[in-house]
């Protein structure tokens, strides 16, 4: 690994976006490609990140600490990145459904995908199900990721799969789901194609569910 993308990785290791951010624009001065810095510098952090909170080494706060670092320096990286036309990993529309209102989850989740290369398309939160297919039929979205935090919200994931298909979209897109009070049955009892615990395991489930 070249000595600049190292630095690079081991500051989104230990969260220190300052260093990120005069390492980014140094590694593209030294003539290193856009994508080698994405991929050796932050997605395989990012990884490592999600490797060490599956392990019980990293916690929420390491976790989201981490992820900012990573975002510090794919906002220095993207207009590189556009210009090499780079591909992302695949497009995924995320939000909290309607009449949730937390966002903290979603905004770890959002941040781990894009530091694993998705490009993400985050509606906030409080999202009607009209936004999600609004995502799909105009942004050309791979995934509609769903969450939701209060068991009065649940229902908000099944409405808006209801949606989606009623739209005549659900068949080319996945819908992945995730949420304190949800679980794996749920996720089937409404039709997701998938369901993930955690942000680490959320970039596993995108990933897989973009397998062909």
């Amino acid at each position: 690994m070249d000595p600049i993308i190292r630095e690079i990785y081991d500051a989104i290791l230990a969260g220190h976006s300052k260093i990120v951010e005069a390492k980014v624009p140094a590694a593209l001065g030294a003539g290193l490609a856009p994508q080698q810095i994405m991929e050796e510098g932050m997605i395989a952090a990012m990884a490592e990140v999600g490797r060490l909170f599956e392990e019980g080494e990293y916690f929420v706060p390491e976790m989201l600490i981490a992820a900012r670092a990573m975002q510090t320096g794919l906002v220095l990286l993207k207009p590189s990145l556009k210009k090499e036309n780079v591909p992302s990993a695949g497009k995924v529309a995320i939000g909290s459904v309607l009449g949730d209102l937390h966002d903290i989850g979603k905004n770890l989740v959002a941040m781990m995908l894009e530091g694993a290369g998705f490009e993400v398309l985050d509606l906030g939160t409080n999202v009607t199900s009209a936004k999600f297919v609004a995502a799909v039929t105009e942004k050309n979205v791979r995934i509609v990721a769903l969450s939701a935090l209060l068991t009065t919200t649940m229902s908000g994931m099944k409405a808006t799969i209801d949606a989606l298909a009623q739209a005549g979209v659900r068949s080319r897109i996945k819908v992945m789901v995730g949420g304190a009070p949800i679980t794996e049955t749920f996720a089937r009892q409404i039709g997701a194609d998938g369901y993930a615990p955690d942000a680490s395991r959320a970039v596993a489930l995108a990933k897989s569910l973009l397998v062909v």
